[in-house]
Parts: C-alpha cells; sequence; structure tokens
C-alpha cells in the first residue's frame, strides 16, 4: 500500500533503520530539521502525521511534538520513538503523541503501528453512534462527549475507548488490546495499553474513571460509573 499523505520525520536526517522501514513500507515522507520549518516544509493537504525520534535527542524531540501541535492544522497522529528509560517520562508529556514506541525497534512492528495508525479503520458497526452509561461516540465525527461534555482525545485514545464501547462487560488482556486496537502482534508493548489506560481515566474525569475496571492479573474491563445506580 502506498501512503496517500505526506509524513513529518524528526531529525531531518532519521536513522538508517527509521528511513529504510518508511521506504520499504511505502510511506512518503519528509524529514523536519526543527519545529520552525514545518509550516514552510507543510504539504497543501497538511501533514498526514508524524514520527518523531526522541531517543537521541529528547529535548529537540518533544519540542517537535510541541510545535506539530500547536500548527495552524495540528497534527492529530503523532508516534514517538522512546527508550525504555524514557518511559516514565511519557506521563508529563501525555498531550504530544498518539502511539510510542521503544528502541530499538523491530521494523516490521514500525511498519504494523504506523499501518493502524494511518490507515486501518475498524469496521464501523450499522450505527455510527456508540452510547454508554453518558458516554457517546460518534463514528462519523470523531467526536466524544460524557454527559454532553466534550472529551479532547487524541486518536488513538479514541480508538481504545471506541473499543471498550463496542463491547461492554468484557475483560481483555493487554496482548488482546494491542492485537485489537493497535493491530499487531504482541512484542512486549503491554505498556502502551496501560499508558492510554491512565489517559483516558484522567479525561474522563475522577468520577467516571471507574468506567474502565482494572482486573487484576488479567487487564482491563469496560463497566459502569461508581456514580450510577
Amino acid at each position: 500500500m502506498t501512503s496517500t499523505g505526506l509524513l513529518a520525520v524528526y531529525p531531518d536526517n532519521p536513522s538508517v533503520d527509521l528511513a529504510r522501514t518508511l521506504d520499504l513500507a511505502n510511506f512518503a515522507w519528509k524529514g523536519v530539521a526543527n519545529p520552525d520549518t514545518l509550516a514552510r516544509l507543510q504539504p497543501t493537504e497538511g501533514w498526514m502525521g508524524a514520527v518523531v525520534a526522541c531517543d537521541d535527542d529528547p529535548e529537540g524531540g518533544w519540542a517537535m511534538c510541541r510545535g506539530l501541535r500547536r500548527m495552524d492544522r495540528p497534527v492529530q497522529r503523532i508516534l514517538v520513538l522512546i527508550t525504555g528509560a524514557q518511559i516514565a517520562d511519557l506521563e508529563m508529556r501525555d498531550n504530544l503523541f498518539d502511539d510510542f514506541l521503544l528502541t530499538p525497534f523491530h521494523p516490521r512492528e514500525l511498519e504494523a503501528r504506523l499501518r493502524h495508525l494511518f490507515y486501518n479503520e475498524v469496521a464501523a458497526p450499522s450505527s455510527v453512534v456508540i452510547e454508554h452509561a453518558g458516554l457517546r461516540l460518534n463514528l462519523e465525527t470523531y467526536q466524544a462527549t460524557f454527559d454532553g461534555r466534550p472529551l479532547d482525545l487524541t486518536y488513538m485514545e479514541y480508538e481504545l475507548l471506541k473499543y471498550f464501547a463496542h463491547n461492554p462487560g468484557r475483560v481483555y488482556s493487554r496482548e488482546v488490546l494491542l492485537s485489537e486496537v493497535w493491530g499487531y502482534e504482541y512484542f512486549g508493548g503491554a505498556r502502551t495499553v496501560d499508558v492510554h489506560v491512565r489517559r483516558l481515566r484522567a479525561k474522563l474525569g475522577e468520577e467516571h474513571a471507574h468506567l474502565i475496571e482494572t482486573v487484576r492479573s488479567v487487564g482491563y474491563r469496560f463497566g459502569a460509573s461508581k456514580w450510577q445506580g
């Protein structure tokens, strides 16, 4: 499959492994040196998304993510490459990325994550709206509200919440969620699920965070708010 948009890639001289993976997977991309060049290099239709390497240059990488989010046409789908030691830093940067991958990465895993992030669409049900316990998801507009309050979700947060809402009451392991929502085989990235669940709970608010229950030693279940009933 050939991509239909252009990816911004930081740094502008990416690693050989990253450049090769993008090229072999037929992703169109352009290296970007710093946030100041984003608008000048942006294609007419805007950036399709971005891959930002934060492993070697964390300060420059996160500055690039902030620049992507602050554009007149904010980039909504950002994948960051980090080291295992940088996982703890993600909590402070929740709104700057949509998915992350640990380096060194396996080329097939990177390709699979990008395919899902930019192309894979979960088959829509007969209804374009999902409603559960005050949650309302519009599958056509990608809008999410809770009791009428808009939820500011990233792409992958929305996809995970949509999967939960499609299957209320069922318990899913992290491995299943990785496969079904992220669309790739489990390579030891269970932390990805935990990070996104934590972010969703924070955005749902304290009174509704319990909609996503932790099932000890198993995974997660989308249930009922503790304030209901």
